[in-house]
This record gives C-alpha cells, structure tokens and sequence, in this order.
C-alpha cells in the first residue's frame, strides 16, 4: 500500500510557534469600565428597592389598621369649634353633628366617575347653632342627569338633620386637576380652604356615611386610602 504523506507546518523554515512568538497581551483600558459599573450598580440597586418596598409594606399595613381601629370606634359629637391644624391627628375618625344643610350653596364636584358612571360629589355646608361653626360635608354621589336639585327634590332633607360621617384632611390636588371656576358653579376638585371661604365655613370636612333615601352611600374602600397616602 502507497503511504500518504501529511503536510506539517512545522516543516516550513518560516514557521514561528508559541515559543518562538508569545502572545501579546493587550490591556482594555476604559472599554469595559461603564459595563463594569453598571453591573456593580445591579445588586445595589436591586437591595434598595427590596429594603424600600418592604418599608412601604409596613407603613401601609400600620395605616390600615390605625384608620381600622378609628373606624370601630363610637362616633364623637364634633365640637362647635375645630381647630384645622388637629384634624390630621383625628383623620379617618367617625363624628356626628346636629344643624341644617344648606341646600341653596349646594357645590357638584365633577365629573367623578362611580361603577363606570359619570356624575358628582355633593357638598353641602352644615349650619350649626352659633357663629362660625357651619362644616362641608360631602353626602356622596350622584349620576350626571341629577344634577339639578329639581329632579332629586327627596334628597334635599329640610330642617334639622344629624350628620354622621368621617372627619377628614383635605385632599390633595394633583396637577392634572383643573382648577375651579367657582364663579361659574364649577368645581373639580375640593378645595376645601377655598369652599369654606366662598359658604362662610370653617375649613372642615366631614365624608358622610349613613345611606339616605335619595343619596347611595359613597363607597370609601381601601384604595382610596393608599392613593391619598401615595402608597399604591
């Protein structure tokens, strides 16, 4: 049998091995540098946001259950005179208060949807006996096609009426919210230094929670909570 030679290249007079011509070794310099921050930056990043998520966790499940505990709490007799700057320490909490509503500074705050509905917050001033004691109070909502007091003359209660609800802070405006042109009876939001100052009222807010027979009872669930504390 014929024998087949094999070409080596080692054979080859110029030919240069490993030995003979080490490799260079080339440094990155600055190449790598951000890739390299940036995954060191990962784990810490990552760390941050689990420690901040947790915090979060545990202030939202300490608000719940203080609003929780207000809540079942016996309603208080609100005070003729409340001061504005103590109300946050008593949010969420449930009062009751005698006077007459006064249907003729009536204020729809819309549009505000409910079950997929569009229409409006009432608030309506409570008058009490003596000076400067009249309250806003929100009654709830109404569909759009209520909105004139003609067509929902059974929810307008005439004469002395007991209010029980919950006092509240003012709400907050974002800046997506128009701003109120009370001078044409329109209201987007409720502003509540700016409605007590047009009816005469001290800057209190009372979110009404007994059913009436005209105003469904306005559904104030949890999320409404967090939103207004910023922790959804």
């Amino acid at each position: 049998a014929q024998r087949r030679l094999t070409h080596n290249p080692a054979d080859t007079p110029d030919f240069l091995s490993i030995v003979d011509h080490p490799p260079t070794l080339v440094q990155s310099g600055k190449r790598h540098g951000y890739g390299l921050i940036v995954l060191a930056i990962i784990p810490i990043t990552a760390f941050a946001l689990g420690t901040w998520q947790v915090f979060r966790l545990g202030r939202k499940t300490d608000l719940i259950a203080k609003f929780e505990d207000r809540l079942v709490r016996e309603p208080l007799p609100l005070p003729p005179q409340i001061n504005s700057a103590a109300v946050k320490d008593f949010d969420y909490r449930r009062v009751y208060a005698s006077g007459r509503l006064r249907h003729d500074q009536e204020m729809l705050i819309g549009p505000r949807m409910h079950d997929g509905n569009n229409g409006y917050l009432v608030v309506t001033p409570l008058e009490r006996e003596g000076s400067g004691t009249t309250v806003l109070v929100n009654r709830g909502w109404i569909p759009k096609k209520l909105r004139r007091q003609s067509d929902r003359e059974e929810g307008l209660p005439r004469g002395q009426v007991i209010v029980e609800g919950l006092l509240r802070e003012p709400w907050k405006k974002n800046m997506f919210t128009p701003d109120n042109k009370p001078e044409q009876g329109e209201y987007y939001f409720p502003d509540v230094q700016q409605m007590a100052i047009i009816t005469g009222s001290q800057p209190i807010w009372i979110e009404e929670t007994m059913g009436s027979e005209f105003l469904p009872e306005y559904r104030r669930m949890t999320t409404d909570l967090l939103l207004r504390a910023g922790l959804t």
